[in-house]
């Protein structure tokens, strides 16, 4: 499967990325769409940064599947390593794939962390993804 076929550039930038970002990612397993990640590294024009990146990040990729770790919990982690204007892009199995995660919950959940949903993307045969936006201001 190429690039083209999970995510275009249209996609990576509708979802707010773009070249020079740094991007951070969260969620990482074996069960990731190793394509999507080498056509967003090429869109932002370098390697995603892992879990252990202590910098600030104009973004977040968040790998999440039902049963993983409490979702309000890494969203607030995603938070506290963006810059302002800092964007954070839940990925999610798409219905009916192991470790769906209902519409709701991610509605729930963002409320909770104090981010906004943007609509859902499909990215990826297996996997749709959540753009999340924390309130306009300077952040702490």
């Amino acid at each position: 499967m190429t690039v083209s076929e999970t995510a275009g550039a249209a996609s990576f930038s509708k979802l707010g990325f773009a070249k020079g970002q740094v991007i951070q990612e969260f969620g990482y397993d074996d069960d990731v769409d190793d394509d999507l990640r080498f056509g967003l590294e090429d869109v932002i024009g370098t390697e995603l940064e892992d879990e252990d990146f202590n910098d600030g990040a104009d973004g977040v990729l968040l790998w999440y599947r039902d049963g993983d770790d409490d979702l309000v919990d890494l969203m607030v982690d995603g938070l506290t390593k963006l810059f302002d204007q800092g964007f954070i892009v839940l990925l999610t199995p798409k219905a009916g794939r192991p470790g769906h995660v209902d519409a709701a919950v991610v509605e729930e959940a963002a409320s909770t962390a104090g981010l906004t949903t943007g609509g859902q993307v499909n990215v990826a045969r297996e996997w749709a993804a959540t753009r999340l936006m924390p309130p306009k201001g300077p952040r702490r």
